[in-house]
């Protein structure tokens, strides 16, 4: 029998967020009325101590305390005397009664800065746990599944809202972990069967007695072949781009964008597309095969999609604050704006969705922005005027 689940303690129990709301908000009410009453007592007394006169006849002059009633009549009548000590003391009352509101309202005026700047420092206290798992989802925003909130404390309602979310973080880590460990496998089974029919095709080309219909055979199942093999060899490395490279190593972003140009030299000469750009030393930290396999594919994915005649390919890397940039611009057919973000999908390209030409099978850019995104980088396309686009890569240092 599977153990019973522990059991919860009633909700009045628990120390959730509302009860803790509640002791808090309670405590600092009671707290701040304690503190008024005892100032407003204070005030009371003071102002009646100073507000109140004492009345004394002195000589033929009646005198309030120290501060002379200069309303009083000298001699008169006891009515006219009282009616003058009776206008004295309104008098004094009135004073008095405006100290008090003055002194009130100042003191209300501190106690509301002291219970603002107060209840700003427990909000920030009660809602801390809020700020982690905010800083913790926007670290999984960026692709870091592996991060967890691992939140203590007592068992309240954010806690429990922590534990629902590492618990969803893990399913979806398994998830994509199956995937990815699912197309590596898949990727290299493939790769056998593949190079078993590249041998044999090799093999029986290479005989000098084959008969020109099977030659030409041959050749299309090779060629077939071959593009098989770079759908296995873009699906391999895709899967394995969408982790985040820990082993970097300092690695020249101008080398890396040379030595794509000069890979491609040839492809770009039999087309008639001109090479070209400046590339300025920069050294970023990654991983030097992956960076090559950026610029490779984007230089190339320039040099297949130009124009006829006249085409040209720029390839400029220079440094910026606290990264590094690789541009590639080409000249080529225009691309409407809306459809420049479809172009990273897999299996995508422009007007058309399924793979069917000679250009490759639609996944480079694909590959691009996983390894750029594994990178920590950034990749953003832009068309540009007159056809082509410009294809800006940013990678931190």
């Amino acid at each position: 029998m599977s153990p019973a689940p522990p059991r919860r303690p009633p909700p009045w129990l628990r120390p959730t967020i509302r009860i803790r709301l509640t002791l808090l908000y309670g405590g600092m009410f009671l707290v701040a009325g304690v503190v008024l009453l005892t100032l407003i007592y204070f005030l009371a007394a003071h102002t009646l101590k100073e507000g109140t006169p004492e009345f004394r006849v002195i000589g033929t002059n009646l005198r309030v305390g120290n501060v002379s009633c200069p309303g009083l009549p000298s001699v008169g009548t006891v009515d006219e005397i009282n009616a003058a000590i009776g206008d004295c003391l309104r008098g004094r009352r009135e004073l008095a009664l405006r100290a008090f509101l003055n002194h009130s309202l100042a003191v209300l005026l501190g106690l509301t800065v002291v219970a603002f700047a107060f209840g700003y420092a427990m909000a920030g206290r009660v809602l801390s746990p809020l700020g982690r798992i905010t800083r913790t989802a926007q670290r999984v925003a960026g692709s870091d599944l592996h991060r967890r909130i691992e939140l203590g404390g007592p068992d309240d309602e954010l806690k429990e809202l922590a534990d629902t979310f590492d618990q969803m973080l893990d399913r979806l880590d398994r998830a994509f972990e199956s995937q990815r460990r699912f197309v590596a496998n898949a990727s290299h089974e493939l790769r056998t069967p593949l190079a078993i029919n590249r041998t044999l095709l090799e093999v029986q080309l290479a005989d000098p007695g084959a008969s020109p219909e099977l030659v030409q055979l041959g050749k299309t199942l090779l060629a077939t072949n071959e593009r098989s093999e770079q759908l296995v060899e873009g699906l391999l490395l895709l899967a394995r781009s969408e982790n985040r490279v820990v082993d970097k190593k300092p690695v020249d972003l101008a080398e890396v964008a040379s030595q794509a140009v000069d890979q491609s030299r040839e492809e770009a000469q039999a087309k008639g597309v001109a090479l070209g750009g400046a590339r300025a030393q920069v050294f970023v930290q990654g991983n030097g095969v992956l960076l090559e396999r950026i610029a490779l594919n984007l230089v190339q994915n320039a040099v297949r999609y130009n124009v006829a005649e006249g085409g040209w390919v720029e390839v400029v890397t220079e440094p910026q604050p606290g990264c590094a940039v690789l541009v590639v611009a080409n000249t080529g057919p225009v691309v409407p704006a809306y459809e420049v973000e479809n172009l990273f999908e897999p299996f995508r390209r422009l007007r058309t969705e399924r793979t069917g030409s000679d250009k490759g099978v639609g996944l480079g850019l694909s590959i691009v922005r996983s390894v750029v995104r594994a990178h920590d980088g950034s990749i953003t396309a832009q068309p540009r005027e007159g056809g082509g686009l410009v294809m800006r890569v940013v990678l931190p240092l």
